[in-house]
Order: structure tokens, then sequence, then C-alpha cells
């Protein structure tokens, strides 16, 4: 079990590591690649910059947001995600082993702190599994994996709490462990070929929305052909 752990935290995390910072940077690419296409073809070339920035930065910080529409959710929401980001960077184990695995190092969170955010994060998250469950329109728009992430999610938080602060015998810590290890390298290598790709592309959305209504100057032409109304009385 002990060699399972060492290659888990080795090579397989380095490997996880390599597989996720690709596979975000191809994402991130061809999504301003295309971004920049768009704005190439687009009839009107003027862009709301301060709009478009604006609209950004509250999705990114969605303060203002919280109380528009299903506010509880919105704050459990809020909640899981300031967990789900802090804990695994800013754990202190983690981030050493981030050092052990990619010689970088920074500041970590106080033990008290992510202890807190680990309960925090693991409720939150089956509070949104069971609201997205029990909402009609939630779960009428939601895909299989809006339910499997949730509970992937949970697996490196639960083991590693279990892990931390629980007294198990040598060798129930040991599968934990590499439990805790194995999802946590499953999701990195998961995140650019899912949903989770968005931690990438949000500060995105906003600009490409915006060009998405930058039509060609021939669009109306093209549309009007492709439906066989050319010429046809408005």
């Amino acid at each position: 079990m002990e060699s399972l752990l060492d290659i888990a935290r080795g090579p397989l995390f380095r490997f996880s590591i390599i597989i996720m910072i690709l596979g975000l940077a191809r994402v991130l690419f061809l999504d301003i690649m295309a971004a920049v296409i768009a704005y190439r073809k687009a009839g009107d070339k003027s862009m709301p910059w301060k709009l478009i920035i604006g609209r950004s930065l509250e999705w990114l910080f969605p303060v203002k947001r919280i109380g528009h529409q299903r506010p509880i959710y919105s704050i459990f929401s809020v909640l899981f995600h300031v967990g789900l980001i802090l804990v695994p960077v800013f754990l202190f184990a983690h981030v050493q082993l981030w050092k052990n695995g990619i010689g970088i190092s920074w500041p970590a969170l106080p033990y008290s702190w992510a202890y807190w955010l680990t309960i925090s994060t693991i409720v939150f998250a089956a509070l949104l599994l069971i609201g997205r469950l029990f909402n009609r329109s939630a779960s009428f728009l939601s895909r299989k994996q809006d339910y499997l992430w949730p509970l992937l999610l949970l697996v490196p938080f639960v083991t590693g709490f279990v892990c931390s602060h629980l007294n198990v015998s040598p060798s129930n810590y040991q599968l934990f462990m590499l439990m805790h290890v194995l999802s946590g390298n499953l999701i990195l290598i998961l995140m650019p070929f899912t949903k989770i790709a968005h931690c990438v592309l949000m500060p995105l959305s906003q600009l490409i929305c915006t060009l998405a209504w930058k039509f060609p100057p021939d669009t109306d032409d093209a549309v009007c052909t492709t439906l066989n109304k050319k010429g046809a009385p408005v």
C-alpha cells in the first residue's frame, strides 16, 4: 500500500498536473482563437469593453447577484466554491505535495480555517446536490456529470478529513489516503475534458457572449438563402 501511495503522490500526481495544465491551456487557446476569428468576421467591430469587464467581474465575484434568484442556493454555491478552491491549493499538506511535485510552494491556510472550510465544503456540496435533485427546473436542465461531479469532488474532501481528524487504524488510514490522492489526481485529469474547464473559461464568458451577436456583414443574405426566402416580401 505504501508503494502505491508513493506512486500516486509522485509520478501519477505530476502526470495529472501535466494533463491538467496542457488540457486547460488547449481549451483556453481554442476559445481565444474562436473569439479572434469571430471578431475578424464581425460586421460591427465596436465592443462595449466597460460593460464586458463589469459583467465579467460580477460573474467572478458574484456578490451583487446572490440575492437575485434562488438566494439560498446561490449562497451555498459561492461558499462551496470558496472551499473547493482554497483547501486543495492552500492546505499545508497540499502545499508540501505541490512543493514535492513541481518544486513550488506558497503560504498555507491556518489549521482552523482549513478545518472549517473542509467541513463547509462537504456540507454545501451535499446540499447543492440535494437541491439539484429536488428542484424541478434544475433537475430538468442537469446532465449526468452535474450529479457525478459533486460526488467525485466530495471524495477527496471526505477521505482527507477522515485521515486528518479521525482515529483510524494504520491500514484504513493508508486506504483512505490512497482514495484521497487517487480521486484528487482523477479530478485534475478530468478537468480539461468536462464542464470544470469553466474555471479557465469563466473570465472570457462575457466577451464570447458579446461576440456571438456580432454577425458577419452578409449574414442576413446567407440566412435568407438558406431558408429560400431571398427576395420574399417582409
